[in-house]
């Protein structure tokens, strides 16, 4: 289950912010997911919520935003929407799309508690 690495990798990143600026609380942590990255947002939740024990964010919203994915057709030279990287081009039919958006994993935004002290 690669989503717990991944989350591993964001509680580095909560660990790092929380150093670097005092935080002790979060109320959210904002991840921006593609469609096309692979990644499994209730597995990434659950991985979160073992991940994130003991810091900053522990008691914090994870809001999961999901980015459609776009590719560009090869073929026929058009911007396309994929929902999967094994998508055929809906103008032509063909495979050899590149990927453009979607694919990305990213730690968008932590708020903070309101309350912060």
């Amino acid at each position: 289950m690669h989503e717990m690495a991944l989350a591993e990798g964001v509680r580095s990143i909560v660990d790092n912010a929380a150093r670097a600026h005092r935080i002790r609380g979060l109320e959210a942590v904002v991840l921006e997911i593609g469609q096309l990255s692979c990644v499994d947002p209730e597995a990434l939740r659950f991985a979160l919520g073992l991940a994130l024990r003991g810091s900053a964010a522990e008691r914090a919203r994870i809001e999961i935003e999901s980015i459609p994915g776009e590719g560009w057709c090869l073929a026929c030279d058009r911007n396309v929407p994929l929902a999967s990287r094994a998508d055929a081009c809906p103008s032509c039919g063909s495979h050899r799309i590149q990927p453009l958006r979607g694919t990305e994993m990213r730690v968008r935004e932590l708020l903070l508690q309101k309350n912060r002290q």
